[in-house]
């Protein structure tokens, strides 16, 4: 079952807008051909798969280590069961996914408890908020995929440290079968009728979806992306009317009808509606007009990564087409999307069942999520206590 994946995230550009950027191409001198141990020293310090010799040097050289390190990947989170299956079956690389349910600050504990271990993980996917701060702390490998220039600018790092993968948009889902008229808005949220039913997937002080869905109620609600308070007010005020459920939402308390109303990105709401079509849950999906809000996650490389090589064809997977198509599929809206609309390699099918997102939304900087996530940590508590 998917976690409220606790984990702070930041934004980045627009995620559907259709640009066609040059692919990254370069030439480097090939890897020598010695043992693992010398390929694994090579790959540790490898910035593209051009420094190992190109991707089939790459390919062989991961083969070789055998195995990758995860953590915190719900297997039912934007498609990540499937992501990992795939990859596993194509090179023959045997994936070790520890603490699914874990959060972005766990990663970054891992990597620093875990340095010179063999179970230390390879790679991260973290709230930017947190890719930023492991940056900062030299905690990651700079390393560019061969599809690099296609990531759009404003969603990477210009060393390669890390770069955005996936995001979504701030939605609200509804079992039909329990609530007569779905909300479709921030202000619908107070009506009476929705007492005790209107839950958030986490806490917004560790939860990313639910750090958003503040955000969102701030829009909603007078504010901007300098001013949270707003939707901290709004969830106060939520939760004096006796329409809060503190309930972290999940499938199971989704699908038991604990949580009929569940505030979460629209990829996870969206995956609900399939999930659960055949178990007596009628789930629809709304993107609220009042508060339009959207975020990516992050890919980072472990500095210290005890399969360097795989960590390395891990990511040129999920920045292949059929990795980020593998994403759409989990309907969360792929960092490459633009890019591929444009190339025809976007699943023109799983495109069309994205959630409809009306307009153009806005995104704030990075200095901006840092600025709400300071707030939030100090007002949040008090707001929904007692």
């Amino acid at each position: 079952m998917h976690s409220p994946r606790t984990r702070i995230v930041g934004l980045a550009a627009a995620l559907t807008v259709a640009t066609s950027l040059g692919a990254a191409c370069g030439a480097a001198p090939t890897a020598g051909s010695g043992d693992a141990g010398g390929a694994a020293s090579a790959a540790k310090t490898a910035t593209s798969a051009a420094d190992l010799g190109g991707l089939d040097k790459l390919v062989e050289a991961a083969k070789k280590e055998g195995q990758l390190n995860v953590i915190a990947l719900p297997p039912n989170w934007a498609n990540y069961g499937e992501i990992i299956s795939a990859f596993s079956t194509k090179y023959g690389i045997k994936v070790n996914s520890e603490n699914p349910d874990g959060s972005s600050q766990d990663e970054i504990n891992a990597v620093k408890t875990r340095k010179g271990q063999d179970r230390a993980p390879d790679v991260l996917d973290l709230g930017t908020a947190f890719a930023l701060s492991g940056a900062a702390e030299g905690l990651f490998a700079p390393y560019k995929v061969q599809s690099w220039d296609k990531i759009p600018e404003g969603q990477k790092d210009a060393s390669g440290t890390w770069y955005n993968d996936y995001g979504g948009y701030v939605s609200i889902g509804c079992d039909a079968k329990k609530v007569e008229n779905c909300p479709q808005t921030f202000a619908d949220l107070l009506k009476p009728e929705y007492k005790g039913k209107v839950a958030l997937n986490g806490n917004p002080t560790k939860a990313g979806a639910a750090f958003a869905g503040v955000y969102a109620a701030s829009l909603a609600n007078g504010g901007n992306f300098d001013d949270i308070q707003p939707g901290i007010d709004f969830f106060k005020k939520l939760k004096d009317t006796g329409n809060f459920n503190p309930v972290e939402s999940t499938p199971a308390t989704v699908q038991s009808g604990e949580t009929p109303i569940s505030i979460d990105w629209d990829y996870l709401n969206a995956g609900y509606t399939d999930e659960f079509v055949s178990k007596g849950v009628d789930w629809k999906v709304a993107v609220p007009s009042d508060g339009k809000y959207a975020q990516f996650y992050a890919q980072a490389i472990n500095k210290d990564a005890p399969h360097p090589a795989a960590a390395r064809l891990w990511e040129e997977f999920l920045y292949s087409p059929e990795g980020q198509n593998l994403w759409l599929k989990g309907y969360a809206r792929a960092v490459l999307l633009p890019a591929m609309q444009t190339d025809g390699t976007a699943d023109a099918a799983l495109v069309a069942k994205l959630p409809a997102v009306e307009g153009t939304p806005e995104f704030p900087t990075d200095a901006q999520v840092t600025k709400a996530k300071e707030v939030l940590a100090t007002g949040w508590g008090a707001a929904v206590s007692g």
